[in-house]
């Protein structure tokens, strides 16, 4: 019989020194679940990919790449619950994020999506960032100060293979990263290895952002990072699906393993009552 509930990890590629801890939050929220009447079965995302049998009729997982979020989003469309939706988190690959953030004014630094092999000129300080999935080495996110920089640092994507870039405005200030699950929970802190000027921020402003944030890409397990300008200005910079939590694991999991019973419960209440009336 399939197991009620999977749970897949991060690829170890994904998880640049965060191999643990992010295969620590998908182990503790799913023997949260688990207590809360819902066993899990976790998967790697080979083995999902591997598995012959029928799929659950839930999954929740941190798994990134296409090939395996093209498997769930079959899945999604014969009616399994997949948490984070896979559209979200394809959503999360830089040139989709760009297009959600303009449609729905998440606050976000300015951004355009350049070919890797042309090129490519930028007003002001900027990041150069690979357009689709989030850091997983050194050179994936590089700053750059000038023309020449920008140039190097989209060769070294090109030699890579990687075929476009975003390049971000840099916006200086406090750099603070944040977590949040659904619409019923939020924590922010300020990244480390920082020296913090302690600008002035609405706390509520930034919620609401990174909540307008989240909505826009359709995730309900998120984290990412946002700019504290000394002006006051809140922008978004980033958002990932299902990060570490790292600091905040057990509160993160028990809050990620009641969002995630919600959601299956009420998946699983139309079937019960579809299975009742065709027993009478």
């Amino acid at each position: 019989m399939t197991d009620l509930v999977w749970g897949i990890y991060r690829e170890l590629a994904h998880s640049p020194g965060r191999e643990t801890d992010d295969a620590k939050i998908l182990a503790k929220t799913a023997a949260e679940l688990t207590a809360l009447g819902l066993p899990v079965a976790l998967k790697t995302p080979e083995e999902a990919l591997a598995a012959s049998e029928a799929p659950p009729p839930f999954v929740f997982g941190m798994c990134e790449r296409l090939g395996i979020l093209e498997r769930l989003q079959a899945w999604e469309d014969d009616g399994t619950v997949v948490v984070n939706a896979p559209s979200g988190v394809l959503n999360t690959y830089r040139d989709r994020t760009v297009a959600c953030f303009e449609r729905d004014a998440v606050p976000y630094p300015r951004t355009v999506l350049v070919p890797t092999s042309g090129p490519a000129a930028f007003e002001g300080p900027c990041w150069v960032k690979r357009a689709d999935v989030h850091c997983t080495e050194p050179g994936d996110v590089v700053f750059a100060d000038g023309d020449a920089a920008v140039h190097g640092a989209l060769g070294g994507l090109l030699r890579r293979g990687i075929e476009r870039a975003a390049l971000q405005e840099h916006v200086p200030g406090d750099l603070i990263k944040f977590y949040g699950v659904g619409e019923e929970w939020f924590v922010w802190f300020y990244h480390r290895g920082q020296e913090v000027a302690g600008h002035a921020f609405d706390a509520a402003s930034l919620a609401r952002a990174a909540r307008l944030a989240a909505r826009s890409l359709g995730l309900d397990v998120w984290g990412g990072d946002a700019i504290a300008a000394p002006d006051g200005r809140l922008v978004v910079i980033d958002l990932n699906a299902w990060p570490s939590f790292a600091l905040y694991r057990d509160e993160a999991a028990a809050r990620i393993a009641a969002h995630l019973h919600a959601r299956f419960t009420a998946a699983r209440a139309p079937a019960r009552r579809a299975a009742a009336g065709a027993e009478r």
